[in-house]
């Protein structure tokens, strides 16, 4: 309540001041500056996004307690985190994290944005408040509002609506007790509690408050109870025990009153307005000296549903410094004090007379609750002890995360493989992640109408948990031998890695390597050829998951021959295994009256020895089909191919496919069924093997319906769940 009222206290000094524009105006620079000091790192990826409603000027106290304490109790075991001002929040940050916790942000479009985004990627959003300020039901109760003016009034009600909104848009919320639980409840059934506590920085502050207190101890001639009320709104709580304080400082000549706050000095205490000590708003580093300089906390509180909303932070701040707190037997200090033991609970004016003149006439039980306090709260009460429970909570809204390491985002056929898998896990339910090697510093991936973020390795620091990351080429096991958060590692190989390299390379030494890995590795393949050389050279049993297509995207049509046929040539001229050269060497025999040759490449250009009609370059991938289907036979000539698209895709089509067999494309192409194989290096039987299919009709009907067939076996709606099991995961 202290920060409602105080906000409300300058927010109407600056409307009588400079009205409503100057307003927004003062909160939005102060909130910049507040950013540029507290903004998180853009790049990085950690476990959880702190976004802060408030600013930490006109709402210092709630902002500290729920962010700042709760990032050091997850800091403390090992959860990465971050915060960010919602006034300058980038959309882009929902890529970073792992889970939100929105801190009383109020309802905007930037806010409804990010929450549909991080939804959109399985990721979960939570809302953390600490006060009733979700329903103007609650907040209509506040006596200090009836001092607003019908438009401050209608602002107020909005915003307090407002983070009602955003509050029901998210997948649960944190709070700090039972009774603001129980009520939170009605508006999100998903409610979490997690404790106000104090700080490392206040406890070091409170035990040097103790010891200053300590060794300045001389005859005590004066006792002190005091009053950190923070505002002069809290009338309505002080009043509570107005009568008492009067009458105790008539019965003691040596009792002070010490009011820390905006408190006004009330008219039945100004006759002994000489041993009244005031101090105005302090800030937060100095109060644990203030504190220590009483002998008795006082913690009055009229028993409504807010305060019985409140947290004991009162207690715990006087706790540290070892001064027994007398509260209001209301809420969560109910809840938390031991009567006699911690602290004085009191239900009426009687109880909190005798409360008081026990501890005034007898220092030594003053004392013992305040010692009992401490030794309490110093285990209980502090972020170094108490983040287990948080972090409890935020594993348990963690949605199951993995991340997908590719060389590049090129959309070569190994990287479209991975990319196949990223996606029917992102629909399954999990938070899926690029992680890029490459140079390309793009922050998504778009791949069949599905957006994927996009983490670059080389300029991010990456300190998030990963459930799971794959690996996807032999380089990309470096990432996964190079993170200890990593729970479980997988390689995806989909290819002899180190017989892509010429002899005397480097690489092919360390491409080798990677299949003995040096941390624990689960290997998955989609080549059954893999899957055997894997066991008999390496000794890994790999899960085995076959490779498919999307067949809608590369419907066939009914080659005519009547006329030039189309060759097409596919594959990078400057990677030797693709043993494009070859290719060439056949279609530079054929005549070019009957024949026109195609080359499609995504990197390489033709070689100037290419006799070449069309050169298809860099061709979007859902144009890929059309090219297909523009082309009578494929001419595929690779010497190494873990598994080949390009086939599959062109029978996919109604095409016709001439290839050199290797051990990648054995699973999909049988000789004189749905293709025409040849020797590597006989072009004479290249030549003729194209040549027979143009001539042979029957031949051609064959292999048409066979590669339909072939094709419709590898679509990947029947593979989905062999892909989900393969790295261990399930429909969410």
């Amino acid at each position: 309540m202290d920060d409602i009222r105080t906000l409300g206290k300058k927010t109407i000094k600056t409307l009588k001041e400079g009205g409503v524009f100057q307003v927004a105006k003062k909160s939005v620079e102060y909130i910049k500056v507040e950013n540029i000091r507290r903004k998180y790192n853009g790049r990085v990826y950690k476990d959880v996004l702190f976004i802060n409603g408030c600013d930490y000027n006109s709402l210092p106290h709630p902002p500290r307690y729920r962010i700042q304490h709760q990032m050091e109790q997850l800091r403390a075991n090992g959860i990465e985190c971050d915060e960010a001002n919602w006034v300058e929040l980038d959309l882009n940050a929902v890529r970073n994290y792992r889970l939100f916790i929105i801190f009383r942000c109020q309802y905007d479009e930037k806010i409804e944005k990010f929450i549909r985004l991080a939804h959109s990627l399985n990721k979960r959003v939570v809302y953390d408040i600490d006060d009733l300020v979700i329903d103007t039901k609650y907040t209509d109760e506040i006596k200090y509002l009836n001092t607003f003016d019908k438009q401050q009034k209608k602002d107020y009600d909005l915003g307090v609506m407002n983070m009602q909104r955003v509050l029901k848009m998210c997948d649960a919320a944190i709070t700090t007790t039972e009774r603001l639980a129980e009520e939170l409840k009605k508006y999100n059934a998903n409610v979490f509690i997690n404790r106000n506590v104090a700080s490392e920085k206040m406890y070091e502050l409170s035990e040097k408050a103790y010891e200053k207190r300590v060794n300045q101890k001389q005859k005590k001639e004066k006792f002190a109870i005091g009053y950190f009320s923070g505002s002069i709104t809290h009338n309505d709580d002080f009043e509570l025990v107005l009568p008492v304080i009067s009458k105790l400082m008539r019965k003691y000549p040596k009792l002070e009153l010490h009011i820390v706050g905006l408190l006004d000095i009330p008219n039945e205490l100004k006759c002994f307005q000489t041993r009244i000590i005031a101090h105005k708003f302090v800030n937060w580093q100095e109060l644990p000296d203030l504190i220590a300089a009483v002998d008795v906390n006082l913690v009055p509180l009229q028993n409504n549903i807010f305060n019985e909303a409140k947290s004991e932070n009162k207690w715990v701040e006087a706790a540290l410094v070892r001064v027994p707190t007398v509260a209001s037997n209301v809420g969560a200090l109910k809840r938390m004090i031991k009567h006699e033991e911690t602290g004085l609970l009191c239900n009426d004016k009687k109880e909190w007379y005798e409360a008081l003149v026990t501890l005034i006439e007898n220092e030594e039980i003053g004392k013992r609750i305040g010692e009992n306090a401490y030794s309490f709260c110093k285990k209980n009460c502090l972020t170094l002890y108490t983040g287990m429970p948080l972090v409890r909570i935020v594993k348990k809204l963690f949605t199951p995360n993995i991340a997908f390491v590719l060389p590049a985002l090129n959309i070569s056929g190994g990287v479209m493989v991975a990319l196949e898998h990223c996606v029917m896990l992102k629909k399954a339910g999990y938070d899926v992640t690029i992680i890029n090697t490459d140079i390309d510093n793009s922050e998504w991936c778009k791949f069949h109408g599905v957006r994927l973020p996009v983490i670059a390795s080389r300029k991010y620091t990456i300190t998030g948990s990963l459930d799971k990351v794959v690996a996807t080429m032999w380089f990309t096991v470096r990432f996964l031998e190079g993170n200890c958060n990593i729970k479980e590692r997988y390689y995806l190989v989909q290819g002899f890695e180190p017989d892509m390299y010429e002899p005397g390379s480097p690489f092919r030494l360390e491409a080798n390597e990677m299949y003995s890995p040096k941390s624990e590795v689960r290997f998955v393949t989609i080549s059954k050829w893999c899957e055997k050389w894997l066991q008999e050279k390496y000794d890994k049993k790999a899960r085995y998951i076959r490779n498919g297509m999307h067949v809608k995207d590369y419907w066939p049509i009914k080659r005519d021959f009547s006329g030039k046929v189309r060759i097409l040539i596919e594959g990078d001229c400057g990677v030797a295994y693709k043993n494009v050269d070859e290719s060439f060497q056949i279609t530079n025999q054929l005549d070019k009256n009957k024949y026109e040759i195609c080359y499609m490449s995504y990197n390489a250009e033709p070689k100037d020895w290419y006799d070449v009609d069309e050169f298809y370059h860099k061709v979007p991938f859902e144009e890929v089909g059309d090219i297909y289907r523009s082309c009578h036979i494929l001419l595929k000539t690779s010497t190494l191919e873990s598994f080949s698209y390009p086939p599959l895709e062109m029978m996919a089509t109604g095409g016709f496919v001439v290839a050199i067999p290797n051990g990648g494309n054995k699973e999909i192409l049988t000789n004189e069924k749905n293709c025409l194989l040849y020797h590597q290096g006989d072009i004479l039987e290249g030549v003729n093997a194209i040549k027979r299919i143009c001539s042979d009709e029957d031949l051609r009907n064959k292999l048409y319906e066979e590669g339909l067939k072939t094709a419709k076996e590898r679509d990947w709606n029947n593979i989905r769940n062999d892909v989900l099991e393969a790295y261990g995961c399930k429909e969410r």
